[in-house]
């Protein structure tokens, strides 16, 4: 039982994390709401907005289409359909603007081939797997006093902080896509430009706080075993 203690012993490394994590959702659902609420002046939807962007892009082959939620917006490469909540699917606000063409800016990257996209789109097995195993994996080898348990299961928790890491160039990448087309096509005026910014700056702290989430669990282990290797 003693690497579960000295698990939960090295929770505090989080706190800091989790206090970060809290205020990022915090804040991306308070900039949402504020200008979900902020019509845009040329009376645009969302998916309007996407398929404008799409087209200035020359992308022809992507679809748009609607899925249940709220902030459940993504870009499915797979398919090739960027699928937009119904909060964003079908709104005239600055919000749905700026997260519509956020998910065009991925639609772009796929379609002219963006590395960071595809090193992402590479590890994802890598990173569930990691995800669901790394941890366990590393506890059962600290309860064994197997150096390779534990060790494999870092190598394997290493993928999640790798993907993590990869995510924030494409997320970065795709707002400023993003921004840039809304600006220089006039998606929106000077002011509607700024809630748009708004709102995609908060949610790409989400994803800094995804990789602070993931380093601080490989130190939080490094720091269990080490642990064990003084006694």
């Amino acid at each position: 039982m003693g690497a579960y203690f000295s698990y939960y012993l090295t929770g505090f490394i989080m706190i800091p994390v989790f206090i970060f994590a809290a205020f990022c959702q915090m804040k991306v659902k308070s900039s949402f709401n504020k200008y979900s609420r902020v019509k845009n002046a040329r009376n645009m939807t969302g998916a309007e907005a996407a398929y404008k962007l799409l087209m200035l892009n020359g992308i022809s082959d992507v679809k748009i289409k609607r899925v249940p939620g709220n902030l459940t917006d993504y870009y499915d490469p797979k398919n090739k359909e960027i699928c937009l909540s119904q909060d964003v699917f079908d709104s005239n606000s600055v919000a749905a603007i700026g997260v519509a063409c956020h998910e065009a800016g991925h639609a772009c990257q796929h379609a002219q081939g963006y590395f960071a996209l595809k090193l992402r789109n590479a590890v994802i097995p890598a990173t569930r797997l990691g995800s669901a195993l790394g941890v366990p994996l590393a506890l059962i080898g600290m309860i064994l006093y197997s150096d390779t348990l534990i060790y494999a299961g870092l190598i394997l928790y290493s993928a999640v902080a790798l993907f993590q890491l990869i995510t924030l160039p494409v997320e970065f990448n795709a707002s400023r896509r993003a921004l840039q087309t809304i600006e220089s096509n006039n998606f929106l005026d000077s002011n509607e430009y700024k809630g748009a910014k708004s709102v995609l700056t908060a949610a790409a702290l989400t994803y800094v706080a995804a990789l602070a989430s993931a380093i601080a669990t490989i130190l939080r282990l490094l720091l269990i075993i080490n642990r064990g290797n003084r006694r």
